[in-house]
């Protein structure tokens, strides 16, 4: 690479340029922020109203920024007008990747609701849950959420929007079809925001084994979408011999879910600010994938590492043009070091990269690219940042020196206020303007994160979070379970593959398929344990009667199936 980060991020947010960063001073806590940053998240979809230039990609599909935001007012207007959304009220969206998600997001966030996104995976009681916390005025749902959402919502007499169902026949009780509650032509109605109106909840696993609603402003995100972006042009600064200089405009394929942080802020919002191409998937298919980087010659690919090597181990790879790719990568779940090397010799432009972002940051954080990635491939990347601070502190909240092992903490505009009607737990992960992540890690002598565990008991498949304690209470629920301890197990593809040991009640007689089958219907499908390990013997357990999770491991899978 040419400058080092430091120098590219003083001249690129240097005073006058358009990544000018001041500081900004709130109460106690002060923090770098950038000056010119779009007060909400209204202003940036208004910045494309007369673009006539292709936004969204989707099946066959074309949508222009100005078509969308046609669509958006028209939807405005109807939660408005028909379903008397007011300032600070939510408005729940359940579907998988579908232009109108985006559209009821923008429509959302626009008349100062509040967009809350609810896992597509998730089972009937699960968005039940969800639902309950949120309390939504109006649910926005595709057809099989629909079917997922009807009784709880019924109950509750919330009204559903179905996004592309047969409207040909009558909506259910309860619902409309978007057709019949959008008037054609409707204008943005006219409400006042401010950057620190809350626009989003997107839910993230909890210390309760329940998902806890991450709350996050119109400022937080605005800054984060200048972060993102101040990112790219630093990296553009840095460029070195090995990094290709892009022929193609800038656009990125959506291969995660929109209800993911990560697929809503870095990929769809930055699209939408900074009016690049979004290529739609409505679900993950990685030949798919290939077909469309090649047919609308897609830059960026920014997913979970299981993607990544889906990409490099599919067998119609050659068969594609991939030379439009600048980065493949993205965060999520942990990228081993031998993934940034396959990447590195598998396409012929595109470069690694990994970010550390978390749903609390806006999925923001330190970024490791192309050269920097290749010589510390187990690290996240360089901090601090453009506008986070990272510290390492141990249990004290103490900062510690360059080598030692302690917890993550971070500081930045990019964090989200607080979780959804959870003061204590809001109170316990923010302190004094700092995140504590839960991560485990350390700084080298030249700022380099490296991320060695995590504080909490999680488990990241695929880049999608699962909390041990929730697998465990529903195991909990068979009556020939006696005890239970799940955990995660290192997995090449995924990242993490979840585990369960299950002591059986003396006299009771269980499978393992009837373990499995009786979960199915009571969890989302990728928190159901792909391993199980039946036994007579009590959980080994420490002095205080915590499970003792590393010994589980190491006694029960030790061979890879």
């Amino acid at each position: 690479m040419g400058l080092n980060l430091r120098d590219a991020i003083s001249q690129v947010c240097a005073p006058g340029e358009l990544f000018e960063v001041t500081t900004r001073t709130r109460g106690t806590v002060t923090q770098r922020v950038f000056t010119h940053s779009p007060a909400t998240l209204r202003d940036i979809f208004d910045g494309a109203r007369d673009s006539s230039e292709t936004f969204l990609v989707y099946e066959g599909e074309e949508w222009s920024f100005a078509d969308v935001m046609v669509a958006v007012d028209e939807f405005a207007d109807a939660l408005v007008s028909h379903y008397g959304v007011r300032r600070g009220d939510r408005v729940a969206i359940a579907m998988r990747n579908l232009p109108e998600w985006i559209v009821a997001f923008a429509a959302t966030v626009s008349v100062g609701g509040i967009a809350v996104s609810l896992n597509a995976w998730w089972t009937s009681t699960e968005l039940a849950f969800a639902v309950d916390d949120a309390d939504p005025r109006v649910v926005v749902a595709d057809r099989e959420r629909v079917a997922r959402l009807l009784e709880t919502c019924r109950a509750r007499d919330t009204p559903i929007v179905i996004a592309r169902g047969d409207e040909t026949a009558s909506a259910p009780e309860g619902t409309h079809h978007w057709i019949d509650v959008v008037v054609k032509g409707a204008t943005m109605p006219v409400v006042e925001l401010s950057g620190d109106d809350d626009a989003t909840i997107l839910y993230t696993s909890g210390t309760t084994g329940r998902p806890k609603g991450a709350v996050s402003t119109h400022d937080a995100i605005c800054q984060t979408l200048m972060a993102f972006s101040t990112g790219l042009v630093v990296e553009g600064r840095r460029r070195g011999p090995r990094d290709h200089v892009p022929q193609d405009p800038t656009s990125f394929v959506l291969i995660v879910p929109l209800f993911h942080v990560t697929g809503c802020v870095p990929v769809m919002l930055s699209c939408f600010s900074w009016h690049f191409r979004l290529v739609m998937m409505h679900h993950w298919d990685p030949e798919a994938a290939l077909g469309l980087i090649e047919k609308y010659r897609v830059t960026n690919v920014v997913g979970v590492p299981t993607q990544s090597w889906d990409l490099i181990n599919c067998a119609g790879l050659a068969e594609y043009d991939t030379s439009s790719l600048v980065t493949v990568g993205g965060g999520g779940a942990p990228a081993p070091p031998a993934l940034v090397a396959r990447i590195e010799e598998t396409f012929e432009n595109g470069r690694p990269n990994l970010a550390f972002g978390m749903t609390e940051t806006n999925a923001y954080g330190p970024q490791n690219y192309g050269d920097d990635y290749q010589r510390h491939p187990s690290s996240t990347g360089q901090t601090p940042t453009v506008v986070m601070d990272v510290q390492i502190r141990d249990d004290q909240g103490r900062p510690l020196d360059a080598g030692r092992v302690g917890e993550i903490w971070v500081s930045g505009p990019t964090l989200f206020r607080g979780y959804w009607k959870l003061p204590a737990a809001t109170a316990d992960a923010l302190v004094d303007g700092w995140l504590r992540t839960g991560d485990v890690g350390y700084l080298d002598d030249e700022g380099f994160l490296f991320v060695q565990d995590r504080l909490k008991d999680m488990i990241l498949r695929g880049g999608a979070n699962i909390y041990c304690a929730e697998v465990e209470a529903v195991l909990y629920e068979h009556p020939a379970v006696w005890e239970a301890a799940v955990c995660g197990l290192p997995d090449d593809r995924l990242g993490e593959v979840v585990a369960a040991v299950v002591v059986v009640r003396e006299g009771a007689l269980v499978t393992e398929l009837e373990l499995i089958e009786f979960m199915t219907p009571r969890l989302a499908h990728y928190k159901v344990p792909s391993r199980l390990a039946l036994t007579s013997e009590r959980l080994p357990t420490n002095a205080t009667g915590k499970v003792l999770k590393s010994a589980l491991t190491s006694r029960y899978f030790r061979a890879t199936p």
